[in-house]
């Protein structure tokens, strides 16, 4: 899972580092593996990317050579390939003129994509399927591109020629992503998959102090730049869009692109893939997503505060003399849910928990044993809300199981009589192939247990699960009445994939092979193991990880790499 952020600014004097930098940092929930940045000045591409959080990436001396009015950002947890630096983003292609991308999701047929690629001559230095997806658009739109001599037919020839590239890759790249390319000297370019299983929003402002109140819709936006050039801001959530002093205008929808040209700064939207049926990521409301954010029209916050009610109901259904003394959430992401089911329960809620904030999300920190370690240094009880009492734990989700183990032995510790706990989603039993690291079925908890198995496993009273219908109902009731919501993926909870796979195809197999702790740790540690190890061993070893940092150090203009901060001139 990753967080994807693009902006294009009307005064081409203006810089948008710092608002990527800012934009970035609201979205690093969705991961704190690694980050990166890429701007664009009068056709020359300013790269840093690296391994780390946002805040350690970019630095004073960093930001300075992030010069550009247009630029995408990136955030990463990996779930395919390696956590070496080399497959941190945006990354580059420098033909045809030059292209960075920044992804969010997983592709499923990336053998297929990678053998294309081979075959078009096109060299694929990473295990990242974001590479295969920068690869696929670049040949794509050198196919589609035209040269033409008339303005009003180079615009339109420019226009046609990235909605056609934006369409062959729905048609041809299977699985699920939200994406973003920065084409150099042409514009920014945004799409989701044909299912919409991954997020993407589109925001927008004016520097026209006649445009205040403005309530801009995508119809309205495209006709006022006719006349005069906004900012445009894509992202993966839209609390990037608010805390940026942008106005949201919509989701991207499923199998649609949004483009704006840099040079004309008009913008476009266009279906490329017709017939589809929007089946977002309903993990994203579940957990991924901040509360604050809204998401195909739905409020986070409210869709959890539902979760909550239904939780509620099912425990009064299920224990009608539950003896529950007091409800208390595991931070953050259950808070929501947590409230509301108290409230529902009519028992007190308390925070019976305390966060270190400076500790990565136990659920998206790369590998077991770290996840173990760093719970109870994430988290401390404040006793007195457990001594004696039959306490209620609510979380999201449980995963592996490793998280609530130690939780359950911490409210044990401070006193707690009896210990319950209920997720606010369905048992996980199935693996996520759409960019969430839930990889293989054997590390998950409720693979082949039912819940008293479970609740034994992780050493609680009893266990208690959201219904998956209790889950999307939760969901639809907070779409609006225009845009509703008909279908989710819901492939972790039902093993039903909404592009086709199915258990026993071989792909699976191959996904164990590749994501499994094991293989995670040997990738990581440099003993081998890859995406393209899959069946195809000819890839290049990398020297360096693949980073060639660049870094003007003097200020004279020489450059020295040291640092993973690339200037990347499109000659």
């Amino acid at each position: 899972m990753c967080g994807i952020i693009a902006l294009l600014l009307a005064d081409e004097d203006a810089w948008v580092n710092q608002l990527l930098f800012d934009g970035l940092t609201v979205l690093q929930h969705r991961g704190q593996d690694a980050a990166g940045m890429v701007t664009a000045d009068r056709m020359r591409l300013h790269l840093r990317k690296e391994n780390g959080m946002v805040s350690d990436i970019f630095q004073n001396q960093h930001m300075t050579e992030l010069r550009g009015n247009i630029g995408l950002g990136h955030v990463r947890y990996p779930t395919a390939g390696s956590s070496s630096c080399a497959e941190a983003q945006p990354l580059y292609t420098n033909y045809p003129h030059g292209i960075c991308v920044a992804h969010n999701g997983n592709l499923t047929n990336t053998d297929e994509l990678y053998s294309q690629m081979i075959d078009k001559q096109r060299h694929v230095n990473t295990d990242s399927d974001s590479e295969i997806l920068l690869n696929y658009f670049a040949e794509s739109l050198n196919k589609h591109q035209r040269i033409s001599v008339d303005a009003v037919d180079k615009e339109k020839a420019i226009v046609d020629a990235v909605f056609d590239t934006c369409t062959d890759v729905m048609e041809q790249c299977r699985g699920g992503y939200a994406t973003v390319y920065l084409i150099n000297g042409v514009g920014l370019v945004g799409f989701r998959d044909p299912n919409g299983i991954r997020p993407l929003v589109v925001g927008c402002r004016s520097n026209d102090p006649k445009d205040d109140g403005e309530i801009w819709t995508a119809q309205s936006m495209q006709q006022h730049t006719r006349n005069k050039k906004l900012d445009y801001c894509l992202a993966s959530e839209s609390v990037a869009i608010d805390t940026l002093g942008f106005q949201l205008v919509r989701d991207v929808r499923a199998g649609e692109a949004f483009f704006v040209d840099m040079n004309t700064g008009q913008c476009h939207f266009r279906t490329c893939k017709k017939d589809v049926v929007t089946s977002p990521c309903i993990f994203e409301y579940v957990y991924f997503a901040r509360p604050d954010s809204i998401m195909d029209g739905v409020s986070v916050y409210e869709s959890r505060l539902n979760m909550g009610e239904k939780l509620a109901a099912k425990i009064k259904r299920v224990y009608k003399d539950h003896d529950i003394d007091v409800v208390i959430p595991i931070p953050e992401t259950a808070r929501t849910s947590a409230l509301q089911a108290a409230h529902y329960l009519d028992r007190p809620f308390r925070e019976g928990f305390v966060k270190n904030r400076y500790i990565a999300r136990t659920f998206i920190m790369p590998g077991q044993a770290k996840r173990k370690k760093s719970v109870r240094l994430k988290l401390n009880t404040i006793r007195r809300e457990f001594a004696g009492k039959n306490v209620l734990l609510v979380d999201d989700s449980i995963v592996r199981g490793t998280t609530a183990n130690e939780i359950v032995q911490m409210a044990r510790d401070a006193g707690a009589r009896k210990v319950y706990f209920c997720s606010a989603a369905p048992p996980i039993r199935y693996p996520n192939i759409y960019g969430i690291d839930i990889p293989t079925r054997k590390e998950l908890i409720a693979y082949e247990r039912n819940e008293e198995e479970i609740a034994a496993k992780i050493g609680c009273d009893w266990v208690m699960y959201q219904d998956l219908e209790d889950l999307e109902l939760s969901i639809k009731e907070a779409a609006p009445a225009d845009e509703p919501l008909t279908k989710f993926d819901t492939s972790c909870f039902s093993g039903t994939y909404v592009t086709g796979e199915k258990m026993n195809d071989p792909y699976f197999t191959r996904l164990f092979a590749l994501r499994n702790e094991d293989a995670k740790q040997s990738r990581n540690t440099g003993d081998g193991g890859g995406m393209m190890d899959l069946g195809t061993s000819t890839k290049p070893k990398q020297s360096n990880n693949g980073c060639e940092s660049v870094q003007n150090n003097n200020g004279k203009g020489d450059m020295s790499r040291s640092n993973s901060c690339e200037a990347i001139q499109n000659s």
